[in-house]
């Protein structure tokens, strides 16, 4: 625990000062304290979920409603995954802040710590994003203005955020696409195993009369009750995934009704000593019952390879994840969520300057990252085309020999083999499968992306005389400085693997690197009048 105290304490971002000398706070930013009464808690002396739900709720709508000045109303919450239980006299701390708004919705993030009154220590529960949206004195939406990020953390999430959504708009069709397809297997026959419970048995239903408690500032019953009701049934149901939908009734007229919402929550179950216990398996009723069986499977599916890809650690996971149709849109987030977030990062160093082009670095732990910069009188648009074009890469980058397409997944991520000199003086060439994923700006002043990493790929194998290597990250970010002139910065990530042959000699790659980009410059101001490039 005091680990992770610590962690969290590095975690922490130095005050960001003002021209007139106050300390910035985020306007947007509310803080929530509870104190875990029995009140609050199951039969286990834990904290329930669903007070928590409700808690996150509240926090999460004031701080939108602090961007937005008018009333605000859950629309969704992504994934939650909590990582620990809190129990009766330890002390919830929620912070919220809105991470960035679109034209009528936003996002906001929300952190939940756990604290123990007596020693002081905290500890992370979980990390969760909602989505708001207005709601006007009208029918109509209110249009939002923009959130304008001050601090390297705020610029990093707002960054992000723009991603976050582009793979919220993909999940039903991820899930129809697992569905359909023969990713998800079917189990074994259900009638041959004693321990099935048929699925109708664990069915369970609750009607809540809507009472002045259960309201909010607004009048209305707010998402984070609906969720405790949601989580209450969800819980005397439980059988590991558990569907629920909630509905509304007016007294008046008992045939009308609304659909308010429908949510999976994943249980496990602990045995008396706390360890991890196997559940029957369910027997799915025929029809739409194996249909909501296999749509289980697929979630699965999807929350493994989101776990799997964006939530571990880099040194926790292999470099080169495996692509397939159902986790494209993952490691495509992943990829481009890397690329943000090692140019968010500060404390580079200059290490080098030649002609237009200057080299920083920057060291943390067993990586070793370096930056390029340089300015080209060439429009953004067409810079953006011909760097996204990999296939001629080879014009002006020596460090790369081919560039050879495997698959175009969509208009904006692409899979390459990369044949390239190898860095390890024990062999000649390395090779790599590549998955380069690029992104327009969502909003002005965005930048244009194109992100670059290792996935495996069975259409790829190993090849025989070239050493299989591994990247990071890698990538450009390229923002307009005027009409005909853009600002080019080229990121990598150097993995451990590489890095003793990239320090030994650190001042000649660096020296490499500039003359490198130097002939991009060439290769651009070459091709700026090129009409038409081809991903």
């Amino acid at each position: 625990m005091m680990a992770e105290m610590k962690e969290m304490e590095k975690l922490e971002e130095p005050l960001f000062i003002l021209e007139n000398g106050d300390v910035y706070t985020n306007p947007t930013e509310v803080k929530m304290s509870q104190l875990i009464l029995p009140c609050h808690a199951n039969h286990r002396g834990e904290l329930s979920t669903g007070q928590l739900l409700k808690w996150m709720d509240t926090t999460a709508c004031l701080s939108a409603e602090r961007h937005a000045n008018c009333p605000c109303v859950t629309a969704s919450v992504d994934d939650i995954d909590f990582e620990h239980t809190l129990s009766i006299g330890q002390v919830v701390n929620i912070k919220a802040k809105v991470n960035r708004a679109f034209n009528t919705s936003l996002e906001v993030g929300i952190t939940i710590m756990c604290e123990d009154p007596l020693s002081g220590i905290q500890w992370k529960v979980c990390k969760a994003f909602a989505t708001f949206v207005t709601r006007g004195s009208g029918l109509g939406k209110v249009q939002l203005k923009p959130v304008i990020p001050r601090t390297s953390e705020e610029q990093m999430e707002y960054s992000i955020a723009a991603e976050r959504r582009r793979m919220r708009l993909h999940h039903l069709e991820t899930i129809k696409d697992l569905v359909s397809s023969c990713t998800v297997q079917a189990e074994s026959n259900f009638e041959e195993s004693q321990s099935t419970v048929p699925a109708g048995m664990t069915r369970v239903e609750s009607i809540e009369l809507v009472l002045p408690p259960h309201a909010n500032h607004q009048s209305n019953t707010f998402g984070g009750q609906i969720m405790a009701w949601m989580e209450s049934v969800a819980t005397i149901s439980a059988s590991f995934e558990v569907g629920v939908c909630a509905e509304a009734y007016h007294q008046e007229d008992w045939e009308w009704k609304t659909h308010i919402n429908s949510a999976f929550l994943t249980f496990v179950m602990l045995d008396k000593d706390g360890e991890l216990s196997t559940l029957p398996r369910i027997k799915p009723e025929p029809g739409d019952g194996e249909r909501r069986y296999r749509e289980a499977s697929a979630r699965k599916k999807i929350r493994l390879d989101r776990k799997y890809i964006i939530s571990c650690k880099q040194t926790e996971v292999p470099l080169s994840v495996p692509w397939d149709p159902s986790n494209q849109v993952y490691l495509s987030y992943n990829n481009i969520s890397a690329l943000k977030m090692l140019a968010a990062k500060q404390n580079w160093v200059l290490n080098c300057t030649q002609n237009k082009a200057k080299l920083f670095t920057l060291e943390e732990g067993q990586f070793l990252s370096f930056k390029v910069e340089m300015s080209v009188s060439v429009n953004i648009k067409q810079v953006f085309m011909l760097l996204s074009d990999m296939s001629r890469r080879h014009e002006w980058d020596t460090h790369y020999q081919k560039f050879e397409l495997i698959q175009k997944v969509d208009e904006d991520d692409v899979i390459y083999h990369v044949i390239a000199p190898s860095v390890n003086k024990e062999s000649t060439f390395q090779d790599f499968v590549l998955l380069a994923s690029r992104r327009v700006p969502c909003a002005d002043g965005d930048p244009y992306l194109i992100a670059l990493r290792s996935v495996s790929l069975p259409a790829a194998p190993p090849t025989e005389g070239l050493v299989r290597s591994e990247v990071l990250c890698a990538g450009f970010t390229l923002s307009e400085e005027e009409d005909t002139r853009t600002r080019i910065t080229y990121y990598i990530q150097a993995t451990p693997g590489v890095l003793p042959y990239i320090t030994r000699d650190i001042t000649g790659l660096s020296a490499d690197l500039c003359k490198i980009f130097e002939a991009c410059n060439k290769f651009l101001e070459q091709n700026k009048d090129v009409d038409k490039v081809v991903l």
